[in-house]
């Protein structure tokens, strides 16, 4: 799941702001702020949709920075571990004072002290209001969030906001996509890679190193590799078979499609920020190139100031809302007929450029190649 995914990634301390509280918006104030939403849709011409993890927690996919956020989780063991380790110099630095203090004590004293040193019921009740009162939240995780954790990216379906996204790009009222999500969820929506880009990557996606090539395949296995190593397959279009690399970006990692993502967002006329907190760069400023843009989003982001719109509920309540809201039936929440895969995809020279510089320029390292 992200727990593995994120485990590849190099050490990082910097991770921005994670854990902010979860805030909900009234029935009411949501009811008013979908109906402005609506009217704003309605009113553009160019829309771009700019996607993050709490997309996909409906799916089963935990996010990195919401409450129960890997990367929330993470720093609360730390600050656990630190705290584990500050207890225990302080217990040291006791435990040598009082044998200090027995030494010179008279023997009365030593007494009584072994005495309830040893005592097992004054031990284990001090031990007991300890362990209690210094529990890590992360020893006291429910067996159902253990078995979220577990589950796999394989596993995982598009969610209503995956399938809503695809509705409206394939009827033409939003022009493109640009995911920070590497599970492949918009793709198992049937949406084609033409409409979309992963600038972070894709875990089941592998691309041709050839850079007058560039094909990608897209399977149902998660790959194990990370920036662009070889995944020791072939390319099917290349006479032959130039060598294929996983796309899935390390931190220090170039973005990929970021060219064709900024042309994108420089001709919306409104972008809609679904489920991101905006706080990885260079993808969190992408709405301020637009007239215009609207945030849906639990959490606190950093251009809320400058968002038209800003929408607290989940993703899929708001999205559900705003299809009914445009004039949609129900039959768009369904897979059914199972959505159309793209399997494999060969970019132009225009949406290939970001990667031909990369393979040219021999961004990755000599031991990749």
């Amino acid at each position: 799941m992200s727990g593995g995914y994120a485990s590849r990634l190099s050490d990082y301390p910097n991770k921005g702001v994670v854990g902010l509280p979860e805030i909900y918006d009234t029935h009411r104030s949501l009811t008013v702020k979908i109906k402005r939403l609506t009217a704003i849709i309605q009113s553009s011409t160019n829309i771009v949709i700019l996607t993050g993890a709490g997309i996909s927690t409906a799916a089963k996919i935990p996010d990195f920075r919401g409450p129960n956020g890997f990367w929330t989780k993470e720093k609360l063991q730390q600050q656990q571990q630190q705290h584990n380790k500050s207890k225990s110099s302080t217990l040291r630095s006791s435990s040598q004072k009082k044998r200090k203090r027995s030494t010179t004590g008279n023997s009365n004293s030593k007494t009584e002290t072994n005495t309830n040193s040893n005592d097992p019921s004054s031990s284990s009740s001090s031990s007991s209001s300890s362990s209690s009162s210094s529990s890590p939240p992360l020893e006291r995780r429910t067996q159902q969030q253990q078995q979220h954790d577990d589950f796999t990216f394989a596993e995982a379906l598009p969610t209503l906001t995956h399938r809503a996204i695809t509705k409206l790009i394939l009827d033409g009222k939003v022009k493109y996509c640009v995911t920070q999500n590497v599970d492949g969820l918009h793709r198992r929506s049937g949406l084609s890679r033409n409409y979309h880009s992963a600038v972070h990557g894709c875990v089941f996606t592998e691309k041709c190193a050839r850079s007058n090539c560039g094909c990608e395949y897209f399977g149902d296995v998660e790959l194990d590799g990370l920036s662009f190593q070889k995944t020791k397959n072939k390319c099917e279009e290349c006479v032959d078979g130039g060598d294929l690399r996983d796309i899935l970006l390390d931190w220090e990692d170039p973005v990929l499609d970021m060219e064709r993502v900024q042309a994108e967002c420089e001709r919306a006329d409104l972008i809609l920020c679904l489920g991101t907190s905006l706080r990885i760069e260079p993808v969190g400023s992408l709405p301020l190139l637009a007239k215009k843009f609207v945030i849906i989003n639990l959490q606190a982001t950093p251009f809320d100031e400058q968002a038209a719109i800003i929408v607290r509920a989940k993703v899929d309540d708001v999205m559900t809302r705003l299809m009914s809201a445009l004039g949609y039936k129900h039959n768009w929440m369904t897979m059914e007929p199972s959505p159309c895969i793209e399997r494999k995809w060969k970019p132009t020279v225009d949406q290939n450029i970001d990667w031909n510089y990369m393979m040219d320029n021999e961004v990755t390292t000599e031991n990749k190649i």
